[in-house]
């Protein structure tokens, strides 16, 4: 199972959202080639109703506390109500370009 799988089946178990879309951006990344360690998770679920962001971002991370302390190094989280997702057309914000952390300024 591919951490993208492992991190969908999580969530999907713990928040039985309406949406759910975990995208593996590792390879937009200075990582090994088949790193598995920089994901943009969208989340869209009633549970968030009249929970401020803080708590909707310590929900996910409590759900994958074992993965993310173990193999993840970034989490982009886009945490929705139904009405905020539907507000929003049903899009998640593009994740910025890589700024190269990591890679030698020489």
């Amino acid at each position: 199972m591919t951490m993208r799988e492992r991190l969908t089946e999580r969530l999907h178990t713990q928040f039985a959202p309406s949406y759910l879309e975990v995208i593996d951006e590792s390879h937009q990344h200075n990582v090994p080639a088949g790193a598995e360690s920089h994901f943009k998770v969208t989340l869209v679920c009633t549970q968030f109703e009249a929970q401020p962001l803080i708590k909707r971002h310590r929900a996910v991370h409590q759900a994958l506390a074992g993965d993310i302390q173990a193999a993840i190094h970034a989490l982009a989280l886009h945490t929705y109500t139904p009405a905020e997702w539907l507000a929003k057309g049903g899009e998640a914000p593009a994740s910025p370009p890589c700024r190269g952390g990591g890679r030698s300024k020489s």
